[in-house]
């Protein structure tokens, strides 16, 4: 039998030794590089928590990472200037429904491209992707003049109805069914005489899960940021969402920037809590999307 010579051994050996240290050598300089960007993101957030505490005075004068005593006197201002808890319930709201209402109006959408052969499908899928190019602020003047001829000026109707009508979640989940819902699937349930809605609901939502869930938490969020339409289309305090009211209390009571951080992380801290607690959860359902595909 062929034996392999002392020296040969530990040419193997020295050779093995040196890719390990080249891939560990590798990989500390990428977490080091991953650690330093996740440091630079969260800084901007920490000082803003950190200056919700202070006056104006410390935060004109003092550069600081340390908390301070001024939480409760911050809070207090602006909880008497602003109704902050009614704008985030106003938030809650209209995040929340736009988002259910965007999501499954945008599945049975896209159910109808994917799944349906009909005359003008694909050059009517090719103006909803043409949508998608043009500024939501620019729509802002005709949805005005048209909330306004229907009376749903200073509603909740007028921020929702929009934003259910999403060219991008129809857009996504259609490639999703696509390479992921067989349609020898929706032609046995059609084959035992399931209706199409019922097809729909029992059938393909359920398989939508994992691109639901991704669109999902990135609608509410866009929703929940959203400013610029309710500013416009709203006119009563008691219907302003977070985003607007803190805005107001830059405006109009000058420029108190404890109280202005206090309510820019009262607005935010909510989507950064979600985005925390379901982000596992939405990378791995998009994982195992792609495993079925």
């Amino acid at each position: 039998m062929p034996t392999v010579k002392p020296v040969e051994q530990q040419k193997v050996m020295l050779q093995q030794y040196d890719t390990v240290r080249r891939l560990t050598l590798g990989k500390v300089i990428i977490y080091l590089c991953l650690i330093s960007l996740a440091v630079l993101c969260i800084i901007p957030f920490y000082l803003m928590l950190i200056y919700s505490t202070h006056n104006n005075a410390t935060i004109a004068s003092t550069f600081t990472f340390l908390p301070g005593p001024f939480l409760l006197d911050n809070y207090t201002n602006m909880a008497s200037k602003i109704n902050i808890w009614r704008g985030f319930a106003n938030s809650f709201f209209i995040a929340g429904t736009s988002t259910v209402l965007s999501l499954y109006i945008g599945s049975l959408t896209a159910y109808g491209f994917a799944k349906f052969k009909f005359k003008g499908r694909n050059g009517l899928f090719l103006f909803l992707l043409a949508t998608m190019m043009v500024p939501g602020q620019l729509a802002l003047i005709g949805m005005y003049r048209l909330f306004s001829t229907l009376g749903l000026l200073d509603s909740y109707a007028a921020i929702i109805l929009p934003a259910a009508a999403n060219a991008f979640n129809v857009f996504f989940i259609k490639q999703f069914m696509e390479s992921s819902i067989p349609d020898e699937i929706i032609e046995s349930a059609r084959v035992d005489s399931a209706g199409e809605f019922r097809t729909f609901n029992q059938i393909v939502l359920p398989i939508l899960g994992p691109a639901i869930s991704a669109l999902g938490i990135f609608t509410f969020i866009g929703s929940w940021n959203n400013f610029l339409t309710p500013l416009v289309l709203f006119f009563s305090l008691d219907k302003y969402p977070l985003p607007v009211l803190v805005a107001l209390v830059q405006g109009y009571y000058g420029m108190d920037y404890g109280l202005l951080y206090l309510g820019v992380a009262i607005s935010i801290l909510p989507i950064i809590i979600v985005f925390a607690i379901f982000s596992r959860q939405i990378i791995g359902s998009v994982a195992l999307g792609a495993v079925k595909g």
